[in-house]
Order: C-alpha cells, then sequence, then structure tokens
C-alpha cells in the first residue's frame, strides 16, 4: 500500500461496505472515491440501461458549489443521454471480470477521438480518459465501475491502478452484500403483500415484547384501539384478562426462544365495544436460526382476524380462477361476505330469479352443490391476492 492512500483507505473501505445500508446506495464511497483518486466523475453501474429500461447508475460528479449533491440526479442530461442514446456506442464495456481495466487499453486516442461515442457524448460533456473494473457477486449482478477524467488532466498511473486493484475484492463483497438485502426485502414485500390481501393484521414484536413492526391493517388497528391498542412500544389488550393472558403468552413463547426451546402457539379472543365481532388473535414464535438471536431481534408475531372485515376477492381474479361471469363473480363475493340470496339480489337490484340462475352455475362451473362450500372456495382460494 502506497503511504499517500493510508490516511484515507480505511476510511474508504468503511464506506463501501456502508453502501448497501444508505438511502442512496454508494452515496458516501463515490464521492470519497472520486476525492482520493482526483476525478471529475465516478459512475457505479447496477443495472445496464436496455430497450424500456434505463438501468441504475449511480454517478458522483466533481461538484461546482458547496450545496452540490452526493451523487447526481438520475435526470441530469449527462445520465439521461447516456441511458437513452449513447450506452449501445460505448465502447467500455464488458471487461474481463476484477481486471483493472484503462480506456486507452483497449482504445488509442486517436481512434476514440474518431469515435460518434467521443464526439457526440464524451467531448460534450468534458470526459476523456477512463479507467474502470467489473464485478461480480455469486447470485449474477454484475457491477461495473468508472472512474472518468478531463483530457487535459493526467492519464490513470499504475498507483491509481493498484488503488482500484485493492478496493475491487471489497466492492465485490459488498455487491453481494447489497444483493442478498435486495432479494431478502423483496421477498419480504411480496409475503408481507399477501398477508395484508388475506386481511391478516400482523405485529411483529422482539425479545422485550416491543412492537418492531406492524402491517397496514394492524396499524389501522392500532389507531382504532377497539379491542387492542399501543401503549409506547407495547402491545395491550382491553380487558384485565385478556391482557394477562396475552402478557404471558408472549413471555413464554420469549424465555422459550432465549433458551433455544421450542414453544406452541397461543389463541386469544378479544372483546370488542358495541356490535363489533370479536377479534382472533393468535401468538406464535418467529422462527430463527443459531447466529439470529440478538438485542431487537424478531422473537414473537401476532396474527389478527377481524371477522368485520370484508372478503377481498377480485372479481377478474375470481372470474379467472373459475370460469366466472362478471356477474357470477360477484354474486359470489357478496355471498363470501356474509349476505343472504335475498341480499344480493336486492344490492345487485336483480330478480331472485336470476339470482338462482347464476347461483346454479356458478355451482355448475366449480363442481360444488352447497352455498356454505361456495363460500369456503372463495375464501381459501387465491383470488383475494389478485
Amino acid at each position: 500500500m502506497h503511504a499517500s492512500f493510508d490516511t484515507d483507505y480505511d476510511e474508504l473501505i468503511g464506506l463501501i461496505y456502508q453502501g448497501p445500508l444508505e438511502e442512496q446506495p454508494w452515496q458516501s464511497a463515490l464521492p470519497a472515491l472520486r476525492e482520493m483518486l482526483d476525478v471529475q466523475v465516478v459512475s457505479l453501474v447496477l443495472r445496464p440501461p436496455a430497450v424500456g429500461d434505463p438501468g441504475l447508475i449511480l454517478n458522483s460528479v466533481r461538484p461546482e458549489g458547496a450545496d452540490a449533491p452526493a451523487l447526481a440526479s438520475p435526470d441530469d442530461w449527462e445520465l439521461t443521454a447516456y441511458r437513452d442514446e449513447f450506452f449501445s456506442l460505448d465502447p467500455f464495456v464488458n471487461l474481463p471480470l476484477e481486471k483493472v481495466t484503462a480506456l486507452e487499453d483497449i482504445l488509442p486516442d486517436e481512434a476514440l477521438t474518431a469515435s460518434d461515442y467521443y464526439r457526440q457524448y464524451l467531448h460534450p460533456i468534458g470526459l476523456f480518459r477512463i479507467l474502470g473494473v467489473d464485478t461480480a457477486e455469486p447470485g449474477g449482478m454484475l457491477a461495473r465501475l468508472r472512474l472518468s477524467r478531463r483530457e487535459q488532466e493526467p492519464r490513470f498511473n499504475e498507483r491509481d491502478r493498484e488503488l482500484l486493484r485493492r478496493l475491487t475484492p471489497h466492492l465485490r463483497r459488498a455487491i453481494e452484500i447489497y444483493a442478498t438485502l435486495n432479494r431478502t426485502t423483496s421477498e419480504r414485500d411480496v409475503y408481507a403483500g399477501a398477508v395484508s390481501q388475506l386481511a391478516v393484521a400482523t405485529i411483529i414484536l422482539d425479545e422485550q415484547a416491543r412492537i418492531r413492526n406492524a402491517n397496514p391493517i394492524a396499524q389501522v388497528l392500532l389507531e382504532e384501539g377497539d379491542g387492542l391498542t399501543r401503549n409506547g412500544d407495547s402491545l395491550q389488550l382491553a380487558g384485565r384478562d385478556a391482557n394477562r393472558q396475552l402478557q404471558q403468552a408472549l413471555a413464554t413463547i420469549i424465555a422459550a426462544q432465549a433458551q433455544g426451546q421450542p414453544s406452541v402457539a397461543h389463541a386469544l379472543r378479544v372483546p370488542r365495544s358495541g356490535s363489533r365481532s370479536d377479534l382472533g388473535l393468535v401468538v406464535r414464535p418467529v422462527p430463527h436460526s443459531e447466529w439470529s438471536q440478538g438485542q431487537s431481534s424478531p422473537c414473537a408475531a401476532v396474527f389478527i382476524s377481524d371477522p368485520d372485515q370484508h372478503e377481498s376477492a377480485s372479481k377478474q381474479t375470481l372470474g379467472e380462477l373459475f370460469e366466472l361471469t362478471p356477474a357470477e363473480a360477484n354474486l359470489a363475493i357478496l355471498l363470501a361476505r356474509g349476505l343472504s340470496l335475498a341480499e344480493v339480489s336486492e344490492v345487485q337490484n336483480i330478480s331472485q330469479h336470476t339470482a338462482r340462475a347464476q347461483l346454479k352455475s356458478i355451482f355448475a362451473k366449480t363442481g360444488i352443490s352447497r352455498q356454505a362450500e361456495l363460500v369456503r372456495l372463495i375464501i381459501k382460494s387465491v383470488a383475494s391476492l389478485g
């Protein structure tokens, strides 16, 4: 390691690993790298542009004023023009993995200045010298790091290349962390969205029984404060007995989790005011691996069903599942919500004869013969995920 790198190198490594956790990925590392190598632009391409896809390109540009942002806006001309017009002309792509390469290594200056890419893109934005490296994580994400200088600035020397070579393994590992977090987040959002569409309120608590997360349906119930409430970070149930049962169930699950012992789910009924139906509540442990324990880790999940919540089945999805007409799908959904056939006729403004004919057609298409079976079929189907 060259002595001139020593002062800031450790900090830069830390920023590279911090990048996946930042609101704008690598919003701290890219400006630091730009300053360390004294370049005009540092670009990190996480997804290259394609037809119909602008890609994901992070740019840090040498600031012209004190209030310049850490990362350039994705709407800047330099980025939009590259994505929309010049990416296909870029000769500096598909580099050998992990090999630090300069543009001049593969394209002499004379050939570059004669190219459309230089005349139409690089020259107007004042760039000429480019140093880059490509790296990939095991899951397949390819990252392209590019550093650019102006024509009047010095060529990239061996010292510059050595720094980039040393940074590349760290960038690869940080990209792997970034990709893993993104995949995990995407999967979590799919599951969370499915639970919400199934009208199941979900509250996640940690090892101190503090609320760490609540999905939108649970947030509505907590804000209503009818049957269950949020007291600071604690979940409370209305009624001394019900709340005591909840706290005992949580304490049992948390103690078992701390000792690495299995624990069972606990079910409770939660009364509400007036004529509103009781809530159904299940408390169960959150599975974890041997190494996932720690403060503020998810420990228990509370699932809450609200009988007054309308069935959210999609008419279009239900129709596609069972080849129902729109009118038949709508009738089936209203029956699943608890309406009688006479009430459905009134709501739909159709005769009971028409309603009975539609129900008979639904029975024939679904292969069932009773209204209760139809309700169960709709509730258990994937129509609510549509």
